[in-house]
């Protein structure tokens, strides 16, 4: 039996959101392999989406979804549902852009717009998913947040924000949904180059690469591989917590 092996003849069902690059597709790419149904999920036109899904070596279908749209969000669970099963593992990735921009010159409207992928998005699916769980008793949701959260740098202040709320999200949810079965956690990688990051200068990777103690960059594989971990059955009995993927670095010098 695989780790998303119900042990009564299916698998479990996993969405991640914002899937078709990056972070998320390694992270659907993992799942798959643990034997679970997957989700991938991408904005409306987004043709990656289906290419992901494609090249997965498993069970995985493509669904398209602004998860910031209410409306959206409500028939890609329908859809899911419909297609895999109801949604056991949730895998909020979603992510917009990211801009920087002195303190002074950071608006509300920015801050909001940050909010719109870290807090809106996870309580428009948690709303529908976690009484899809609740009816199983059993449930895994997993954030993913950022190093960025506790070590924001100049210029990222509406990102940190936003990403610290998340955090409080993710510890109400967890003692909230105990109970149930049902675990929430975070998973927070460090710099990991992925698609969005190709016009990050040598030099910044090379200092970033210097202040980790494991003396390499991060890959989307070992953020993937702490979600697995967390999605598992034998994760069951921890939740609430947040584990930091940054070789270290997070240790200081």
């Amino acid at each position: 039996m695989t780790t998303g092996d119900t042990g009564e003849g299916r698998r479990r069902v996993a969405l991640v959101t914002g899937s078709s690059r990056g972070l998320g597709s390694a992270i659907v790419r993992r799942l798959a392999e643990d034997g679970m149904a997957v989700a991938v999920n991408g904005p409306p036109g987004d043709t990656n989406a289906r290419e992901v899904a494609r090249a997965v070596r498993g069970t995985a279908d493509a669904f398209l979804a602004d998860v910031t749209d209410e409306r959206q969000v409500a028939e890609l669970v329908t859809a899911v549902a419909t297609t895999l099963g109801p949604i056991e593992v949730l895998v909020l990735n979603a992510t917009g852009p990211q801009p920087e921009a002195p303190l002074t010159d950071v608006t509300w409207a920015d801050h909001l717009a940050q909010l719109e992928f870290f807090v809106k998005s996870p309580v428009l699916l948690g709303r529908l998913v976690i009484e899809q769980m609740r009816a199983r008793g059993f449930g895994r949701i997993i954030q993913i947040d950022s190093e960025v959260a506790h070590r924001p740098p100049p210029g990222r202040s509406a990102y940190a924000t936003a990403k610290n709320a998340q955090i409080g999200l993710t510890l109400s949810w967890a003692r909230e949904l105990a109970p149930d079965g049902i675990t929430v956690n975070t998973v927070a990688p460090g710099f990991i180059p992925v698609e969005r990051h190709a016009g990050v200068p040598a030099e910044i990777r090379s200092t970033y690469r210097a202040s980790v103690p494991a003396g390499r960059m991060g890959t989307a594989d070992d953020v993937a591989h702490a979600v697995s971990f967390l999605a598992s059955e034998g994760a069951g009995f921890i939740t609430g917590q947040r584990i930091v993927v940054d070789g270290g670095r997070s240790l200081g010098t």
